[in-house]
């Protein structure tokens, strides 16, 4: 029986530093994992990837809580956090209306294994919303065409572009999401480009002319001058919606206005609940955009 009891506690303590691994004091003190105790709430999850990246990129934690502090301020919905990638409580995901992915995405994306991608599955198969961010519309290829049908877009190698530089959004598409929005500048922010898109059910909500040194695939090159959507709507054929966009590398661009009301209003849309529209974006200051930012330690590479 004592060794019974000792390894249940083992295994806890194991599940607790699991779960709490790479966070920072600060980052520590944010909820996690906690199921809301209202359920007739619109229930958002935000799954943020592992550190990555410098300083003030790639700052999924940092971002996802930014995200999940403003939604919480509307009536009627609620919000979970997940650090690390994905949750260690196995039915977390369950009653989500909205799950939000934010991390590294080609090999490093966290629910390759055959568990997760079932889990994903079953969400898409009921109707589950779902945010793609940055990175996470990038997939191993045997997985491209998954992701095309549960998120609309996928990055691919064969012809996608990425990299960083300013891009001025000089035309908002009329959608929904971007109900009450203008043109705007999101400055040195990063990209992923000429996406392979579902053959129906997107809708482009953001596209931008892309410096014609960031084509580096035959198949961009081939359409100089294009504008490159960056942002979309999709709505899946079983009923799900997906929302889409591919800046959000710079953690700094949460401080402008547009890009909140962006991202609030597509998680909104995905979720099937009231959008913002005509409500005030929530304002951000320095300070809370400097809480909960990872710890980036990354050893030296060694040299050949």
């Amino acid at each position: 029986m004592i060794r019974k009891i000792v390894g249940l506690l083992l295994v806890s303590l194991w599940a607790l530093g699991s779960l709490n691994a790479e966070l920072t004091e600060e980052q520590l003190k944010v909820p996690l994992e906690v199921e809301p105790t209202d359920p007739s709430q619109a229930k958002i999850v935000f799954i943020a990837g592992s550190p990555s990246n410098k300083p003030g990129q790639h700052e999924y934690f940092a971002g996802c809580a930014l995200m999940s502090k403003w939604i919480q301020r509307v009536p009627g919905v609620t919000s979970v956090m997940v650090a690390n990638g994905w949750p260690q409580k196995a039915d977390l995901l369950s009653g989500a209306r909205c799950v939000v992915l934010y991390m590294d995405g080609g090999d490093k994306l966290p629910f390759l294994s055959p568990e997760r991608w079932a889990v994903m599955q079953k969400l898409v198969d009921a109707g589950t919303g779902f945010v793609v961010l940055h990175q996470a519309v990038d997939c191993p290829a045997d997985r491209a065409t998954d992701f095309k049908k549960w998120f609309g877009a996928v990055f691919q190698k064969d012809i996608g572009c990425r990299g960083h530089w300013d891009v001025s959004f000089d035309r908002v598409e009329a959608h929904p999401i971007t109900a009450g929005m203008s043109p705007f500048e999101l400055k040195k922010d990063g990209w992923l480009y000429n996406l392979h898109f579902s053959e129906s059910g997107v809708s482009p909500v953001l596209s931008a002319v892309m410096p014609e040194s960031s084509r580096t695939s035959a198949d961009a090159k081939a359409h100089p001058g294009r504008s490159e959507a960056v942002a979309w709507a999709f709505e899946r054929a079983g009923g799900g919606r997906s929302f889409g966009f591919t800046g959000c590398d710079l953690h700094q661009n949460w401080g402008v206005a547009a890009q909140r009301q962006l991202l609030i209003n597509g998680i909104f849309w995905a979720a099937k609940v009231p959008l913002m529209e005509t409500k005030a974006v929530p304002a951000v200051t320095q300070g809370e955009m400097a809480q909960n930012l990872d710890r980036k330690i990354f050893l030296p590479k060694k040299k050949k």
